[in-house]
């Protein structure tokens, strides 16, 4: 039975070989945003008349579209797959009305995690400004759950960090792959080993990332296999600032090495950390857009100009 309702008989055959604009536009919003609410205030339209929508496609498709899981309503398989076809149809739609150009008044919206934003997409932007003729870029530094919400709701084109998302507005592209590394001073005795292990930190002070980072949990598994309660003497937000508590002497960190090996201290060393947890850095745009010439040139850009490095690997 449909989320949003049944249909008689009648209904259903009358309306069984229309096809409304409309209907696939409130599917593309309803995935990108994942709430009824949200795809009316994205559309302009009632809330009702996005459930009525819904369950005229689902009704004429003869198929369920959406399930609901807590507070969100997740598109089934069969959405996704029809929301894939669809792009042909509003790229059309979008060049018969004049949108392929892109307003040059409009800046490329960009948005990432504070280490990503500082130590990797500053120079970025720069050289695409540059060498592709955008005219101006926004970017915004933020936390995680604003770079979600707003990709999802499309304040942003594009996002990069190495968070992992489920979420169904959100597009992922991976393009950058890491495993965790160790970081100390060049004068500590764990320079020597090639793989630092849990069991080689059983006595040391650790930089710890605050507990909204999902490494921390992965981390502390790590230690709990090897039967080690790690010291924790600082926790904090980055691995920028995790890097300068290193730099103070203050204890040892657990971080991904992307981006900041590529500017790394010269008193500061990275040793491998035995250990299965990986991060893949991915593009974030919004599911079922799409991304115009400037998002694009952008995300070829940065693929491309992202030097080789020995802690990290292109996908």
């Amino acid at each position: 039975m449909s989320l949003f309702g049944t249909k008689t008989q009648d209904y259903t055959v009358v309306k069984s070989n229309w096809h409304s604009v409309r209907e696939y536009e409130v599917l593309r919003a309803m995935i990108s945003t994942g709430t009824t609410l949200a795809a009316a205030h994205r559309l302009g339209i009632a809330q009702s008349t996005v459930s009525r929508a819904l369950s005229d496609l689902e009704a004429r498709v003869g198929s369920t579209l959406f399930v609901r899981d807590g507070n969100r309503i997740l598109p089934t398989a069969e959405a996704l797959k029809l929301n894939v076809t669809l792009d042909p149809l509003f790229a059309a739609l979008t060049e018969i009305e004049g949108g392929t150009e892109p307003d040059p008044r409009k800046p490329l919206r960009i948005a990432a995690p504070p280490t990503i934003a500082h130590r990797f997409l500053q120079p970025h932007i720069s050289s695409f400004l540059r060498t592709n003729g955008a005219s101006n870029v926004s970017l915004e530094v933020c936390a995680s759950d604003a770079l979600i919400n707003g990709i999802a709701e499309e304040r942003f084109d594009i996002g990069i960090t190495d968070l992992e998302t489920k979420h169904s507005g959100i597009l992922l592209t991976p393009f950058r792959l890491s495993k965790l590394v160790c970081v100390l001073r060049n004068d500590d005795s764990l320079c020597s080993f090639d793989v630092v292990k849990p069991e080689d930190m059983a006595d040391r002070d650790l930089i710890a990332l605050t507990k909204r980072h999902s490494v921390r949990g992965l981390t502390e598994r790590e230690f709990k296999a090897a039967g080690i309660l790690p010291n924790i003497k600082v926790e904090t937000a980055t691995a920028v600032s995790a890097l300068e508590f290193v730099r103070q002497g203050t204890g040892i960190a657990l971080v991904n090495p992307f981006p900041v090996s590529n500017a790394l201290p010269d008193d500061l060393v990275m040793r491998r950390f035995s250990s299965s947890i990986e991060f893949r850095t991915s593009f974030w745009t919004a599911t079922g857009i799409a991304l115009d010439a400037p998002a694009r040139a952008f995300i070829r850009h940065v693929k491309f100009s992202t030097p080789p490095d020995p802690w990290s690997e292109a996908l």
